[in-house]
């Protein structure tokens, strides 16, 4: 992914943010939650330091989807923004399809996998990890 400034928004334009910083992963999800809260049978998200992402106009509308996890949608369209959990303090995951150019965040691997729906292949060589990835240390 290229050091320039990431541009995105919600579907009817009323969101729209900038990311200045580099991901510090991007994968694809297939745990329920992220399926039914995208309606989508996975969900490619991007991960970035809060400080890096700028709302330019509205900001999410956040819905606690677990006690530990806030999603931000447009409260106009419903198209799903963000994710913020309090086990990744000071980050934020943004969703890679609301990129003005998803192109830009590849995903590196897939997580949650063990969950994925059996019609659903992905044909790519990238790692597919049960549940969450192993976290580095430090």
């Amino acid at each position: 992914m290229s050091s320039k400034k990431l541009l995105g928004g919600c579907q009817c334009g009323s969101i729209r943010y900038e990311v200045t910083g580099e991901p510090i992963m991007t994968a694809i999800c297939h745990c329920t939650m992220c399926r039914r809260a995208n309606s989508a049978p996975a969900v490619a998200w991007a991960m970035f330091k809060q400080s890096d992402v700028s709302f330019l106009s509205a900001k999410p509308k956040l819905y606690a989807s677990s006690p530990e996890a806030k999603r931000g949608f447009c409260e106009n369209c419903g198209s799903q923004i963000s994710f913020m959990a309090s086990f990744l303090p000071g980050l934020v995951d943004i969703t890679i399809g609301s990129l003005d150019d998803p192109e830009l965040a590849a995903p590196q691997f897939h997580y949650s996998y063990a969950t994925h729906l059996s019609w659903m292949e992905f044909s790519d060589s990238l790692p597919k990890y049960p549940e969450l990835p192993p976290m580095a240390e430090g």
